[in-house]
Parts: structure tokens; sequence; C-alpha cells
């Protein structure tokens, strides 16, 4: 069965112009009346949001050490349902991705990886910032590297001059790669960031709209739109991913934290929620209470560290919560669980787990391999999984807790991270739910008892 065709969005290196070349051509292809999937390799949060506002539908990520790889296919055939093309926007450089004992090419997780996996051509962003002709060499060392991983065309970003266009064009000419754009430097167009990256989609509100369409109306007007739909391709494995299951009795409340401080979360959850028979229901913490009858709470990952003042003056929802993990099932990752803590960087929060969360300078980044460390509302003791810690604050418990995880520490040790408590499982770590459908399934039982 034929997939969507995509093009895969890839750079020699991370600061190339990925995002923008990505998010500029996904909303380009919209305007032009085009249906786009956006897709993002890797573990992302924060781009997906772009995506999405330029696609007008959900950004989804393709990550083979979150899901496996045997789920990248049918993932994508799910995510591209309804669009007759998709633009995948990869991470760091092309062939970059987990660092593993063992060196392998391509890496798993790599944009290199998922675009081989899905017979996808490269579309390489190359930021042509002091070369003219060794952009040849650049070109031919990508286009032969890796069997398999097919480099379709290049797009020139931040060209210097009409003559410096010209000069790049006829080196890529000599080594066979087609230019299907050549994007002038636009030091005026920029996305706030921050400390993990891009403010986030949700936070930047209109600006993040503006910034869209800025995106949007450069890659119009300096990519080869009708070459882009020509050349994209795909041969994805696999039928599509479905969360579809047996849903449970009752269709219990779960009430999913979102707004500007916590916007971490993979599509899939919702779904997968839904698909079990809970009747999601979001709300912001910042201003709003529990909904109408809340049998689970689910805090996902995000930015409160920016706004705990705003968190901690809303005293009646810390409130609800406290007395609601007293009793039901509550899932917090990353910035859900510095929330759960007794204070934030001084800012009382809900008070559930003993401690306090703070800031710091220091950046925890990457893929950990995880066992479960006991029972809990989501996995079964001595349960394996991979997921991904990406966060500069750290917690300090106040007393001993039950860890949600083991994971491995450098030097072979085995160090516990998390809590579990009551029915909270809170914790650092991000996993994707397509990879472990069981544990949502069993979070919506524990909410339709509760």
């Amino acid at each position: 069965m034929t997939s969507t065709p995509a093009v895969v969005i890839g750079a020699p290196s991370s600061g190339s112009g990925k995002t923008t070349i990505a998010t500029g051509l996904i909303g380009a292809l919209r305007r032009a009346g085009r249906r786009v999937a956006p897709f993002k390799v890797g573990p992302d949060f924060i781009d997906p949001g772009y995506h999405g506002l330029a696609a007008g539908r959900p950004g989804r990520n393709l990550d083979p050490v979150l899901v496996g790889e045997e789920l990248i296919g049918p993932l994508y055939r799910h995510g591209s349902v309804g669009a007759d093309i998709a633009v995948i926007e990869g991470v760091m450089g092309l062939f970059d991705g987990r660092i593993d004992d063992q060196f392998s090419s391509p890496a798993r997780g790599s944009t290199g990886q998922v675009a081989q996996m899905l017979g996808a051509p490269v579309l390489l962003v190359v930021d042509v910032r002091g070369q003219s002709q060794t952009i040849a060499a650049v070109l031919h060392g990508f286009s032969t590297y890796l069997r398999g991983v097919r480099i379709g065309g290049v797009i020139l970003n931040r060209v210097g001059s009409a003559r410096h266009e010209q000069v790049l064009r006829q080196a890529c000419e000599t080594v066979g790669v087609p230019v299907l754009g050549a994007v002038p430097r636009h030091d005026d167009l920029s996305v706030p960031s921050r400390h993990l990256g891009l403010v986030t989609a949700t936070e930047h509100g209109d600006e993040a709209l503006a910034a869209v369409a800025a995106m949007t109306d450069l890659v119009a007007r300096h990519v080869d739109l009708a070459a882009v739909v020509a050349l994209a391709d795909s041969a994805a494995p696999g039928t599509a991913w479905s969360p579809e299951q047996q849903p449970v009795v009752g269709r219990p409340v779960v009430a999913v934290a979102a707004g500007k401080a916590f916007t971490f979360s993979y599509t899939e959850y919702d779904e997968l929620l839904r698909a079990a028979g809970a009747d999601v229901v979001p709300f912001d913490p910042l201003s709003d209470s529990l909904p109408e009858r809340t049998a689970a709470l689910v805090l996902p990952g995000g930015f409160p560290e920016q706004y705990p003042e705003e968190l901690s003056a809303n005293t009646a929802l810390r409130k609800q919560i406290r007395g609601l993990a007293a009793r039901a099932p509550v899932h917090a990752e990353c910035g859900g669980l510095t929330y759960l803590m007794s204070d934030l960087d001084g800012y009382p929060m809900c008070d559930v787990l003993a401690g306090s969360a703070s800031f710091t300078r220091k950046l925890t980044l990457g893929y950990r391999d995880a066992v479960a460390a006991g029972d809990s509302t989501l996995y079964n003791e001595g349960q394996r999984l991979t997921g991904h810690e990406f966060h500069r604050t750290t917690v300090h418990f106040a007393e001993a807790v039950q860890p949600a995880w083991l994971m491995r520490q450098a030097g072979d040790r085995t160090a516990g991270e998390g809590a579990v408590h009551a029915g909270v499982h809170a914790s650092y770590l991000h996993t994707h739910p397509a990879a472990q459908p069981d544990a949502v399934r069993r979070f919506v039982e524990h909410a339709a008892v509760h």
C-alpha cells in the first residue's frame, strides 16, 4: 500500500536553519492548497508546535529510540492520514543520533535513519555563509556517505548576494545535486529562545502566528515549491498505527494540564486516553480549577519554572490537586513533577511530594534506559523502556520516596529517579505513549475505579 509522499529536511549541523525552512515550507505548501502532515525527528516538543500552526493539524514526532524502529512506519502512516504531502524536520546533523557504546551508521534516532526507514528523500539545508565552491565537497560527501539515504536536493540558506548564489549553484551543479531554493540572509526573522530552545508556540501567542507567517512568506518567495512536491516520495513500512482498543466503562474524566506552562505532550497520548474510554478535558493551571468529576490527572512537561508566581497564586487548584492525589491516579512528567513538589524556587506548589524544586544552570539532556522500580498506576515493577530527559531544574525530596525508575548512571551504578506515592507516578523521564499503550490503558482503568 502506498504511503503519503514526504521530504525530510536535514542539515549538516544544528543551527543551519532547519526549523525556519521546515516551518516555512509547511506553511507555503498549505497556502498553495496542499494538505501537509508535519513531523519532527526526535523527542522535541517545541518545533512541532510551530509545525502545527503552519499546517493546521498536530505536529508529530518520529523517534526510533523512544518507540522502536518497528513503529516508525505505522506512526508515519497514522500521522499522515488525509494529507497529500508530509514535511519531516530532522534533528541536529543528518547522521547525528543517540551515542551508543558501539558506533553505528546511521546513528539510532538520527534524521538519516528515519529517512532511510521511510524511503524518503532528504532536502539538505546548508548555511552557506563563509563558503562558495566548497559546497560541492559538502554535498558530495553527504550524497555518497550512506547507501539508502538519498540527498534529493539542497536549499541554500543565508545567501549573501546574487553573485554568491550564482557561484553556489554552479558548484552544486558539478556534483549533480539540484538547488530547490536559495534563501537570503534573514537576520530580522527569529523566534524567541530560552534555556531549552525556542519559546513554545502556545506561550508566544499572536507573535508565534506572525513568526510562522514570516517563515511562510520567506520560503514561498525563495523555494521552488513545485520542485519540492515533485521530489517528495516515501515507502513507509507496515500499516497505520491505531490507538483503538476496548474502552473502559464509565468514561472517567482525565484532566490534562495545558496552557503556557504545560505544553510538552505527544499527540498520541490524548488519542490513547480517549481510545481507552477517558473523557479528556484540558485545563490551564495558571487560571483554572480542576474540571468537574475529575477522576485522574495528567501533568505533562513544559516550563512551570517560568510561571511559578502565577501557578502558586492559584491556591484553589493546588488544594484540589493535593486532595485528588491522595486517592486518584496522577501522571506527572518533568515540569509536572516540579509542580507536585512543596515549592518551586520558593513559591508554594501542590505539596503532593514533600520537598523542593529549583531552577539550575545545568542542562540535563539525553536518552535514558529505565526499569520501573515498583508497581504503579502505569507500570509493573521491572518493566523496561527508553525515555528522554530534557530540563534545567532539579528536585530534592524531604523524605524517602519510592522511586519511579531505576536508571544506570556513570560507572555502571544504578540510581532511583522520580517518585511513586499512592496513585502518583512522577518523574523527569519523558516517554512516548505509543511505545507503552498498555500503561495508558492501565492508567484509565485506575481512573474508572476512582
